[in-house]
């Protein structure tokens, strides 16, 4: 089937670009949004970026405000990971799992690691597809990863309570520790 030759053919060599190769200059908005049209599979026009987005994407403070009106490398790795990571986390999630992510590590190196496991992810389900499938197997097929997809969302979403309940629960006791007088 054509359908199937382009989904596996999509899911196997598209990625998004490097961190070396982001642009150099800072973007507008505007730019940014027809930007990132292309750093992410999609087969709709519905899961686009929009410039609301992205405001509120800062505004919840998931996304640094632009330098002036302009948004740089950092700005492009970051809304990468959100418009991934909200196709099965909340955004409020999404955040959290970046900010934990991030403890300790620069964008550049975390953004590296991101395209390192979403190209890992991608090439094995590309690697699952059959385009030699009749319906029945398609179907089969779909159900299948609708319900590994359901296990992992689970799993994913109460790793992110342990760490929301361990983040608090440390930032608790360091409210109670009696500060040293200077």
């Amino acid at each position: 089937m054509e359908e199937l030759l382009e989904l596996k053919r999509r899911l196997s060599g598209e990625r998004p670009e490097s961190w070396d190769n982001f642009p150099d200059i800072g973007l507008y908005k505007d730019q940014v949004v027809t930007y990132m049209q292309r750093q992410l599979i999609s087969f709709s026009d519905e899961e686009q970026l929009t410039s609301a987005m992205i405001n509120n994407y800062i505004k919840d403070r998931l996304l640094p405000r632009a330098d002036g009106k302009k948004y740089n490398k950092e700005h492009l790795a970051r809304l990468t990971e959100i418009l991934v990571l909200k196709q099965v986390l909340s955004v409020k999630n999404a955040g959290v799992l970046l900010e934990s992510e991030l403890e300790g590590s620069d964008q550049e190196r975390f953004y590296d690691k991101f395209r390192t496991i979403l190209d890992e992810a991608l090439t094995e389900i590309s690697g699952l597809i059959d385009c030699d499938w009749d319906y029945e197997a398609l179907s089969d097929a779909a159900l299948k990863l609708a319900i590994t997809s359901y296990a992992r969302k689970l799993a994913c979403e109460r790793l992110l309570d342990i760490i929301i309940s361990k983040r608090e629960a440390g930032l608790s006791k360091r409210a109670e520790k009696p500060q040293d007088d200077k």
